[in-house]
């Protein structure tokens, strides 16, 4: 058990650490592409926050813990808005001024839908993978043309708010690579100690792999989102929060299920209803919050979170 214990705080560093390596290759090489800053910060970094989630399911899912698997992005997706804009909120309130990040909020709605309609069949097949990959591709490109166009009309606080964020993280044009693939090696190699140790852990305390997919390693993959979206935070970078909870979100649905779904069917039953209903609650709450005004304010960041720390407690002790 401590073995077990040590092995899953081993995997959560190594993928906190391959997330930030990879991050860094993947936005040098957008750079050097001629891709926006805005666009980077809209899809590169969101996409590559949500890289442990992928990782992590997709080596579940090949093992058979399902469970597991479907935990960790669920998971994830509630630790996004409960957790991490609960957080980010009460450092600072959330004021979102780029409309982009507002045009995706009804995407992530309908992502949230569609895939919980999907799980509700009780199996994820590789061609409902194949249908949330398009729509990854069409999402991408949506957010690519969009912050093409919005950039030209940006304030320049805004702009620079982007622009700031990008090169803090932007590494020398010829190590690129090397950050990738080395992001990518840790990433597996956490992913590997992650899923095991946590399957090690829920059988030896009685706790399912639902459960410590929902909690453990759901927020331990959400830590790339978690500190990315604290520094933003104190910078009162709001659009950088959002954008990264938003963009995160919705890939972890179309690009991480879809992707996982191809690789390996993913059987998922009726024991996620609630967990799911949670998921798109959560995911509609945001619109009307952000409707009436633009801003995530610190009474409802401490809403969001006090709420989140409900539902762990909640399934932790029904399990």
């Amino acid at each position: 058990m401590g073995i077990s214990i040590l092995l899953l705080v081993g995997g959560l560093i190594l993928l906190y650490y391959g997330a930030g390596w990879l991050i860094r290759g993947s936005v040098g090489l957008a750079h050097l592409l001629g891709v926006s800053k805005l666009a980077i910060g809209l899809t590169v970094v969101a996409f590559g926050t949500s890289i442990p989630e992928m990782v992590v399911s997709i080596i579940a899912a090949f093992g058979g813990s399902s469970d597991l698997a479907i935990g960790n992005i669920v998971g994830s997706n509630i630790a996004n808005i409960g957790l991490i804009l609960g957080i980010a909120a009460l450092i600072t309130p959330l004021h979102v001024e780029v409309s982009t990040i507002r045009r995706e909020m009804p995407l992530m709605i309908a992502a949230s839908i569609v895939f919980s309609l999907m799980a509700m069949s009780g199996t994820i097949t590789a061609l409902y993978g194949l249908i949330l990959l398009i729509g990854m591709v069409g999402y991408t490109w949506f957010s690519y043309a969009s912050s093409k166009k919005e950039s030209t009309s940006l304030s320049t606080a805004v702009q620079q708010e982007f622009d700031e964020a990008i090169d803090a993280i932007m590494p020398r044009h010829g190590v690129n690579v090397l950050w990738v693939l080395l992001g990518l090696g840790t990433l597996v190699g956490g992913a590997e100690l992650l899923v095991g140790s946590s399957t090690e852990i829920a059988r030896t305390i009685g706790m399912s792999e639902r459960v410590i997919g929902l909690t453990v390693v759901a927020v331990g993959t959400a830590l790339p989102e978690l500190a990315t979206s604290m520094v933003a935070a104190f910078k009162k970078e709001s659009d950088i929060v959002v954008g990264n909870v938003v963009g995160s979100n919705v890939f972890n649905i179309v690009g991480i299920i879809g992707t996982t779904a191809i690789i390996t069917p993913i059987s998922v039953g009726g024991r996620f209803t609630a967990d799911l209903i949670i998921m798109l609650a959560y995911s509609l709450l945001l619109l009307p919050i952000l409707r009436m005004g633009f801003t995530i304010s610190r009474m409802e960041g401490g809403v969001l979170l006090t709420t989140y720390v409900g539902y762990v407690a909640w399934i932790s002790i029904v399990r």
